[in-house]
């Protein structure tokens, strides 16, 4: 199936293919992104396929084709070429107390590095770090890519939210996911992560995968699964 063939099947179709147990295609999933980044597709619609894509799950080909067009939703950052090896950061998969980022972030620009770092706001019953930034009177966490640069230059770390033009594909799954209790699909999480992640253009990246009891996945196991997903 081509692009245009793909176009041509209406969201419920593909909603239903999902809910079946189907594999959709690159183009499939491309069309679904696509129809979440223009507002074409009713928010009922997207909670439906989330709920789908929770309980069917997606194989590898699947995971990959949906992070790569999350991340290619909106704009992929670019840095000038000496940057080319300080670009790192880090990314935890959340639990309450959660406050790495906020140490971790000043900690590595004051160690020469670049942390252009987007961030998420809470899940489930997990605090998140954009939130707590945001109780910082003045504080805004949507920054366009050139204020992003401009700061990188001269405070060596930035922590902002998906936009209208950073991923934003993950900023409204993101949202939906928490209101559709599908925040512990291993596909949506990865896809969230990554797609954020790849949209930096890193040189390096530390991934916080937690488990325990005021994490999103209890037990060890679990935590080993997910993490062996991210790297993937």
């Amino acid at each position: 199936m081509n692009f245009f063939q793909a176009a041509m099947t209406s969201i419920p179709d593909l909603i239903r293919k999902k809910r079946d147990g189907g594999q959709l295609s690159d183009e499939e999933i491309k069309v679904f992104i696509q129809a979440v980044t223009a507002k074409t597709m009713q928010d009922s619609q997207i909670g439906a396929m989330l709920m789908a894509i929770w309980m069917k799950g997606m194989d590898s080909v699947e995971i990959q084709s949906l992070t790569r067009e999350m991340m290619l939703s909106g704009e992929v950052m670019s840095w000038p070429e000496e940057w080319k090896t300080l670009i790192v950061d880090k990314h935890s998969t959340g639990g309450v107390g959660d406050k790495v980022s906020l140490v971790l972030a000043p900690a590595l620009a004051a160690c020469g590095c670049k942390v252009p770092m987007i961030s998420g706001r809470g899940l489930a019953h997990t605090g998140g770090t954009l939130d707590k930034l945001e109780s910082i009177p003045g504080f805004s966490i949507l920054q366009p890519a050139a204020q992003i640069l401009e700061v990188l230059g001269s405070v060596g770390c930035v922590i902002v939210g998906q936009t209208e033009t950073l991923v934003p594909a993950d900023r409204v799954l993101y949202a939906l996911r928490d209101a559709t209790s599908t925040v512990d699909s291993p596909p949506l999480i990865a896809g969230s992560i990554i797609s954020k992640k790849g949209a930096e253009s890193l040189s390096a990246l530390v991934l916080d995968v937690k488990f325990g009891r005021a994490a999103l996945y209890k037990d060890l196991q679990s935590a080993e699964e997910l993490a062996k997903l991210l790297v993937s």
